[in-house]
């Protein structure tokens, strides 16, 4: 572990400014990863707390399911023995998992691990030319697929052929009557299952099928008796730091060391006791980590949410179980806070809120606080970092910083020639740690643009203060130059969303003939009433002239990612005419 952070102990203050922040008892670093492998976490936890719930899907009409942890082992093993037996895959064959937040996901990945194939995550909503794209890098010798997307994987499968499909359920491991009940439903009232058009197994299939090679003497352990560590455990797809889509390789050492990192820095915020609220996606990996790993590590419970949107669909969550953590992104939490269900009856068992994946905006923090009493705790980090790279300090938090750097995690802000820059100074945010992968999947080329002499570029501007706490200023591709001023989006939008009326917005940098660029402001209204003319009289108040946005649009709705993250890049491609107001 000598070669992770060199310089990270715990008298070297100056270096690492951060240390001196750690809640008692926290090293600097992590010296020994609980596990070796991932495939090893849930036999753990079978043998630790084997009648307790591992993970409870709730649906949106409050209809519920469970799996305690020795049946996520027993149904885990299953899957396994499905892969290498049934389907004769070989150790490393990628497998995708194509499925919304339910009971299916757990025992898929899980299984993946434990018969040492790599996990390929895939975003149930993507196009069938995006799921081609994945296909064609990945080359997925099977795929979890839930049954209401079959007909783009149908048309996906055309361009890029996967030789195995297993077919879930939205309600997959539910008991028998309320499994009939809901796929009736679903296929005769709402007609949202399409008939495959592919040869497919269903998963009680494959688990049936793979517990009968285990009865007839499969070894599941023996899967992975000859793995190392630093074998990859995942391809993340993402953008990245420069917007080409690719597989970040995730080693089973880079999540579980991350597992170990945050999980050790949070001390008693995260407990075998919690019930964590998982509205985020399992595939996209915050939630992947933090809530999938990280809380069944700890024997916690997760309660799953299919579907968050629209958020309603959370209300029964909130209503029948005792959540007392929950992750989310701004616009999560924005959102909760515009339900009148959410703010007449906050939950009143909630410890702890932890945000990421995009800014936190200072309005909806502080509105969180007044009506849930809890701070929302903001980290930071990327898929490239599996993902986490910062956290706040239980009890030390800065409003509007991202926290400090996890344990045998270093990082600096830095100049365009990579040198670092003075503290409270603007730069690049690099990092290295335990966490960071090794590259991308046979992209060696984007592989050097970001991995540089151990150091992850992030493309994020920041900066750290004499305490060692980092803030994100906002994406180096999304910094807008006006007059050969720079304007950072997150600032301007930090603003807007303090105006009364403003429930969403969105800041980009559109073409200016005179200034190169001006800012041109996107808001949602909570209030009809609002006009261009007043956010632009508010902004004067709070900003520099260069920084009022010059033209304002009003939507309906922002664009958003899979996490519900606002999408700056499609409002730059995809501009409709003749709709600002000036």
């Amino acid at each position: 572990m000598d070669d992770e952070v060199p310089n990270a102990r715990a008298t070297d203050n100056v270096t690492f400014p951060w240390l001196a922040a750690y809640p008692a008892g926290v090293p600097a670093r992590i010296e020994t990863p609980p596990y070796g492998l991932l495939g090893e976490i849930a036999p753990d936890l079978a043998a630790r707390r084997p009648a307790a719930r591992a993970f409870t899907t709730v649906m949106p009409n409050g209809m519920a399911a469970s799996l305690t942890f020795a049946e996520v082992d027993r149904y885990s093993d299953a899957f396994a023995a499905y892969l290498r037996e049934t389907l004769r895959l070989e150790p490393g064959a990628r497998v995708a998992i194509q499925i919304p937040n339910g009971l299916a996901y757990p025992v898929a990945a899980f299984g993946i691990f434990k018969a040492g194939c790599v996990l390929v995550n895939v975003n149930p909503l993507y196009t069938a030319h995006e799921m081609a794209h994945v296909f064609a890098d990945a080359e997925p010798s099977a795929i979890v697929a839930i049954d209401m997307f079959a007909g783009r994987l149908a048309a996906a499968m055309e361009q890029v052929p996967v030789p195995d499909v297993i077919l879930t359920q939205a309600a997959s491991l539910f008991p028998m009557p309320s499994r009939r009940l809901i796929g009736f439903a679903q296929k005769y009232v709402r007609k949202q299952i399409p008939r495959p058009r592919f040869r497919h197994a269903s998963l009680s299939k494959a688990l049936a099928l793979g517990a009968a090679s285990i009865r007839a003497g499969a070894n599941v352990k023996g899967y992975t008796s000859e793995m190392e560590p630093s074998a990859v455990a995942c391809l993340q797809y993402t953008g990245g730091t420069t917007g080409v889509s690719k597989g970040a390789m995730l080693t089973h050492r880079n999540l579980i060391m991350n597992v170990a990192q945050f999980v050790g820095f949070s001390g008693d915020d995260m407990r075998e006791s919690d019930h964590i609220l998982t509205a985020l996606p399992l595939y996209h990996i915050f939630a992947f980590t933090v809530n999938l790993l990280g809380f069944f590590v700890l024997g916690a419970r997760n309660i799953l949410i299919p579907g968050p949107r629209p958020l309603t669909n959370l209300r029964k969550a909130f209503e029948n179980e005792a959540v007392t953590f929950i992750t989310g992104v701004n616009t999560l939490f924005n959102g909760l806070l515009n339900e009148p269900w959410f703010c007449a009856n906050p939950p009143k068992s909630l410890r702890v809120s932890v945000a990421g994946g995009m800014a936190l905006q200072e309005a909806v923090a502080q509105r969180w606080r007044k009506i849930t009493g809890t701070e929302v705790r903001e980290g930071y980090g990327l898929t490239e970092s599996s993902p986490v790279l910062t956290l706040h300090p239980a009890g030390r938090e800065k409003l509007g910083s991202i926290g400090v750097p996890l344990p045998s995690t270093e990082m600096k802000c830095v100049d365009d020639h990579g040198n670092e820059v003075a503290i409270g100074q603007p730069g690049e945010i690099v990092a290295r740690g335990p966490q960071i992968m090794p590259g991308y999947w046979r992209q060696p080329g984007e592989t050097r643009n970001v991995l540089r002499d151990g150091w992850l570029y992030t493309g994020d501007i920041g900066k750290m203060d004499a305490e060692g706490y980092f803030t994100i200023v906002d994406r180096r591709k999304d910094m807008i130059v006006v007059s050969g001023f720079k304007v950072f989006p997150n600032e301007v939008e930090a603003v807007l969303a303090g105006l009364a009326g403003v429930k969403e917005c969105a800041v980009i940098g559109v073409p200016d003939a005179a200034r190169g660029e001006v800012v041109k402001a996107f808001i949602v209204r909570g209030d009809p009433a609002l006009d261009a003319g007043t956010v632009r009289d508010f902004c004067r108040r709070e900003l520099a002239n260069y920084k009022v946005p010059k033209f304002v649009e009003f939507r309906d709705d922002l664009p958003k990612s899979n996490v519900g993250k606002i999408l700056r890049k499609d409002l730059r491609q995809n501009p409709p005419a003749n709709t600002s107001e000036r």
